[in-house]
């Protein structure tokens, strides 16, 4: 039995970034999810083009470009921990109470993805960290072999999330179960990553949409992104010098 498409015209307009692959309308206002894909998409490309482009002699970019790519995975983690925990089980529930075999397999998809994604990290990591240890041709061939990999399936699951889990979940949940979701969500991000995370995802954003996520954010965090931004930038500055 497969679900029919809920109308959307009394619904805000979702948000759309460059390079999303799909916009889910609906009642759930999915910024947040939409802001950390589009982070996500930017710094696969700004990776791709500093291991390109940095000189294989500049030891302190190396450094820097580790450090940063496990900033950014600790995020990725983090986010996919919170799907994992929080999203894919709820939307399950709900396929299952349906019959809807497809949308089953979509959230089997899903979790196999993830599970996809998460060594090719770590392979990325262990690349970044020979790299800087001991920079040279061969290291540098083998890291961008092992991103590209990575970037690879990160582009296909975020395309698929978007094409499908995020329209199941705008035709599917309440507004109290997504209220709830999106609540429990906050427990899988530790405060010790808000002074990397605040301005990381909101670097590259138009600024509608930057005043669109400070909307569902407590007082206080426009502040907060100001103070943060100057150490994140600093950061950027050195990784990608030659990007």
């Amino acid at each position: 039995m497969k679900h029919t498409e809920t109308s959307t015209t009394s619904y805000r307009p979702q948000l759309t970034l460059p390079r999303q692959a799909h916009t889910a309308e609906g009642p759930h206002d999915q910024t947040g999810m939409y802001v950390m894909h589009h982070a996500l998409r930017r710094d696969f490309a700004r990776f791709v083009s500093a291991v390109e482009s940095t000189p294989v002699a500049e030891h302190d970019v190396w450094i820097a470009l580790e450090r940063r790519w496990v900033a950014m995975a600790d995020v990725l983690h983090h986010h996919h921990s919170a799907e994992d925990a929080e999203l894919w089980p709820l939307l399950q529930r709900h396929a299952e109470a349906a019959g809807d075999e497809a949308d089953l397999q979509v959230l089997a998809d899903m979790e196999d993805e993830h599970a996809d994604i998460d060594p090719a990290l770590a392979h990325v990591r262990d690349a970044f960290a020979a790299m800087s240890r001991h920079p040279c041709i061969d290291h540098r061939n083998a890291l961008e072999i092992r991103l590209g990999a990575a970037h690879e399936l990160l582009l296909a699951h975020l395309a698929h999330e978007e094409k499908h889990a995020l329209p199941m979940l705008q035709r599917t949940l309440s507004q109290e179960e997504n209220a709830a979701f999106e609540k429990a969500v906050e427990k899988h991000y530790p405060l010790r990553l808000m002074p990397f995370t605040l301005p990381w995802v909101m670097d590259e954003i138009p600024a509608d949409a930057r005043e669109r996520l400070l909307e569902s954010t407590p007082p206080g965090y426009g502040l907060l992104l100001r103070i943060f931004r100057r150490r994140y930038q600093r950061g950027e500055r050195l990784a990608f010098r030659f990007a």
